[in-house]
């Protein structure tokens, strides 16, 4: 009875793990695999016939006992964690993973090793790709490589719309950093413009002329990182060649890290090495190359957050935060929405050949109230996908995406019903409805105060009190929470 169920348990266990995404391989301690689940020959092009009861290293010759990390989880005892692995297959297949390799034991004796494998083959060819495109272009005898992973330093400080004092402030600080060479640290909300702000303080500074480079810290495997930023040398890991890193090509100009706080904390004292010392060495090598490169990092959590939560080293914030600009959300800027439709629907004319006069005073009433989670981003979508379906005239409320519409449509009545159960002061949420009635009004009249005014039935100087005493309350204050 105890062997049936023991029996049935293992295929149980074998059952489940073969159908799960992840690719699990396991060898025992003679090399020969045990355990290998569909996933894992899907990763490989494999029929797992043609691996289970084989040796690993007559399965994948490219390898040896001491590059292989199943083999060396077992003669090592130690797990091994996100390592880079390129194999070539016994049909010549070559395939790049992130795995986590573990080492089996009776007690203390190591009987196999297990993996769990991720296919990076893609992102890891597609970067290299890249760079060997970024090298070429490097190479054009008077064309620097100035591309940014498919897009260019197109912005200026005249694409940054807004009129705001909290935008205004931003500006003015990205021009002073413009004319020095320190490092700078960005932080805003998902899009606020964050890269928009670093090309316009490129193309502002004496360096418009070099490479600028743009990398998002958290969109490629951590182990792929180390090698895209400071380059690898032949042998350095199974699979490496002779590349140049990120700081290598944009040597003389400007190399952009976003998300800065999702780069893993090894990565960030060695990318602290290379600010320091301005030499940077290439994974495997032992030899250090001077660049001369600007960096520009940007968050899109409070760099103080990033601290506490340990996804920001102190040391390296210290050495970053030389300027600091922090963008503020739309939100607390809504005076500059209705510049930001007229820019929008400009742009979308140009770009998709139509025909968008502007907005119906519903729709701009529906813009200044609602509270743009995704930012200026979000408005322009919202302008780009009216102008789609629409093609000419002037943009409703049905031309816009639905969740804006409800979410709009509920929300001078969810501030309301929230603050009244909240105990907010009625004369508080008074003053915050006249507040957005006198925003959506201006909006109404394109910003024409008079207009405004006669529309409120109020003086003219009644209206710039008003104006002048919001303005005041809502002032966007750096570091404030809000």
């Amino acid at each position: 009875m105890d062997e049936g169920f023991d029996a049935l348990g293992k295929a149980l266990f074998h059952s489940m793990l073969d159908n799960i995404d992840e690719a699990i391989h396991v060898v025992n301690r003679d090399g020969v695999t045990v355990f290998y689940n569909h996933a894992a020959a899907d990763l490989d092009l494999l029929d797992p016939r043609e691996v289970v009861g084989r040796p690993l290293l007559e399965v994948y010759p490219s390898l040896t006992a001491e590059t292989s990390t199943l083999l060396r989880a077992m003669r090592t005892g130690n797990a091994l964690f996100n390592q880079q692995q390129t194999y070539v297959t016994k049909k010549g297949d070559v395939v790049t993973t992130i795995c986590s390799t573990l080492p089996l034991t009776n007690g203390s004796e190591i009987v196999g090793a297990v993996e769990v494998s991720k296919n990076v083959t893609r992102i890891k060819d597609l970067s290299e790709k890249i760079i060997d495109l970024q090298l070429r272009l490097s190479r054009r005898r008077g064309k620097p490589a100035t591309a940014v992973f498919g897009r260019s330093a197109l912005y200026t400080f005249d694409d940054i719309v807004g009129e705001h004092p909290a935008i205004a402030g931003v500006k003015a600080l990205g021009m002073r950093a413009a004319r020095g060479n320190s490092t700078v640290l960005v932080y805003g909300d998902t899009g606020t413009g964050k890269e928009l702000l670093v090309q316009a303080i490129h193309n502002a500074s004496r360096r418009a002329a070099m490479p600028f480079i743009a990398q998002n810290c958290a969109a490629l495997p951590e182990s792929l990182v180390e090698g895209l930023l400071f380059g690898t040398i032949r042998g350095a890991f199974t699979g490496a060649e002779d590349r140049p890193g990120l700081f290598e090509l944009a040597d003389g100009g400007t190399l952009y890290l976003d998300e800065i706080n999702s780069l893993a904390l090894d990565l960030q004292a060695k990318l602290l090495r290379v600010l320091q010392d301005g030499n940077v060495r290439r994974v495997g090598d032992t030899r250090v190359k001077p660049v001369d490169v600007r960096v520009v990092a940007s968050t899109n959590i409070r760099p103080e957050d990033a601290l506490a939560q340990r996804k920001l080293r102190a040391d390296l914030y210290y050495r970053l935060n030389v300027v600091y600009i922090e963008i503020p959300s739309l939100r607390y800027r809504k005076e500059d929405i209705p510049l930001l439709v007229q820019h929008f629907i400009k742009k979308s004319n140009e770009k998709l050949g139509s025909g968008i006069e502007g907005v119906s005073p519903e729709v701009m009433e529906i813009f200044m109230s609602y509270e743009w989670p995704g930012n200026v981003r979000e408005l322009e979508h919202a302008i780009e996908g009216a102008a789609v379906t629409l093609e000419k005239g002037v943009i409703g409320t049905g031309d816009l995406p639905a969740y804006i519409q409800s979410t709009a449509a509920r929300g001078l009545w969810s501030y309301l019903t929230l603050n009244l159960r909240r105990g907010t002061p009625v004369r508080e949420m008074l003053k915050e409805v006249e507040s957005r009635v006198i925003l959506a009004v201006i909006a109404e009249c394109d910003g024409n105060i008079s207009r405004a005014a006669r529309s409120l039935g109020i003086p003219r100087q009644t209206l710039q009190r008003k104006m002048k005493v919001m303005l005041a309350e809502r002032a966007y204050v750096p570091g404030s929470g809000q």
